[in-house]
């Protein structure tokens, strides 16, 4: 069996309760005070999430650009310096190789942020199509991530940046070189949580130093140590999709509900593009949908999920909301059975227990 592989902040896991478990090939927490605990300090207050297993890429050079614009659904040429995008690398039939975040460093200068089990197949992809004067490194062994969510984030890191102000760092902008209390690390402010919230990128030899001074400067606020369970929980109350589950090699950004990062109608030709065109102008034959539990049941990743006695898909992601207290699941459907209000069945534990489908996010933070 190969070994799990760690992140540098592995080390400080069991001094703060952290309970690990195998993701991806990663030896990760998947909770330290409790999922419940988490989820609801990040909805209210703040928690900090070690994410060091994600995977960085950095591409630089002349023809980085026209490279990018060929792998990638979204349209690149619309990011400027200092901002971040979301986009989609899919094969030629349109099916999903990874969900990722484009950093635009510089005008021939950007940074990949990739889903940490798809690092080695996404490099070798992009690899394989390099052309032009285009150089590619991966970086994610010499780089470490944490994220600190929730309403109290910027508050709780404002206090280690005292060099920076944070209120500049506007949603999907980044700035680099922020100092934190003498650790050099370049700050965006993305989210994967559904609340505001920060992502911190660093040299491994500074994260534990960060992730301490973060939790100490947090303490009166309540900020807590978030594991994987709090973090899919979160993730998937704000219907923020993930690989794997409503994202796949079978399924397509289209039907994964994030079409905004599919722009079909870019000048450039880029990978998938005829596929996804096809779907837009045919209408696509699944889409993901949000249901509700009417019948007692927890929906589960797999389950399958029937109308009328048919078979119409099955469920992505469900558990039991820590925030709404319901039974909610998000299921990849025969388009024509999605409509709001329809009742379907999911298949639990032998049994088909009703559902019925309803608007999506199921939960959406109050601006300020």
């Amino acid at each position: 069996m190969a070994e799990l592989k760690r992140t540098p902040l592995y080390g400080v896991y069991k001094e703060y309760g952290g309970k690990t478990v195998d993701f991806g090939g990663w030896e990760l927490p998947v909770q330290f005070s409790g999922i419940k605990e988490e989820h609801e300090a990040v909805r209210k207050r703040a928690g900090l999430f070690d994410v060091s297993h994600m995977g960085e890429i950095e591409i630089k050079g002349p023809d980085s650009l026209k490279f990018l614009q060929k792998m990638m659904t979204n349209d690149v040429s619309k990011v400027q310096d200092g901002a971040a995008q979301y986009t989609a690398m899919c094969y030629e039939n349109g099916g999903t190789i990874d969900d990722l975040l484009i950093y635009k460093m510089g005008a021939e200068h950007y940074l990949l942020v990739v889903n940490a089990s798809n690092t080695d197949k996404d490099y070798e992809w992009l690899n394989d199509h390099l052309e032009g004067n285009v150089t590619m490194v991966n970086l994610s062994e010499k780089t470490a991530q944490l994220a600190i969510q929730g309403p109290l984030a910027e508050d709780v890191l404002q206090k280690l940046a005292s060099e920076d102000d944070l209120s500049d760092i506007g949603f999907f902008k980044f700035k680099d070189g922020v100092d934190l209390n003498g650790a050099k690390a370049l700050v965006s402010r993305t989210g994967y949580t559904g609340e505001d919230g920060f992502e911190i990128y660093c040299n491994p030899e500074d994260v534990v130093k960060i992730w301490k001074d973060i939790l100490d400067a947090g303490r009166e606020e309540g900020v807590l140590p978030c594991g994987l369970g709090a973090r899919d929980t979160l993730r998937f109350e704000a219907n923020l999709a993930l690989y794997g589950q409503e994202l796949s090699p079978e399924i397509s950004p289209l039907e994964a509900g994030v079409g905004f990062a599919v722009k079909v109608n870019k000048e450039d030709d880029f990978i998938g593009k005829e596929a996804l065109k096809q779907q837009k102008e045919n209408g696509i034959p699944r889409k993901i949908a949000g249901i509700e539990m009417i019948d007692r049941g927890i929906p589960r990743h797999g389950y399958p999920v029937y109308a009328g006695g048919e078979l119409i898909g099955e469920v992505t992601t469900g558990t039991q909301s820590p925030t709404l207290k319901k039974n909610i699941g998000l299921i990849l459907i025969k388009s024509e059975f999605a409509g709001l209000d329809n009742e379907v069945e999911v298949e639990i534990r032998g049994k088909k227990l009703k559902a019925t489908i309803v608007p999506v996010p199921f939960y959406k933070r109050e601006k300020k």
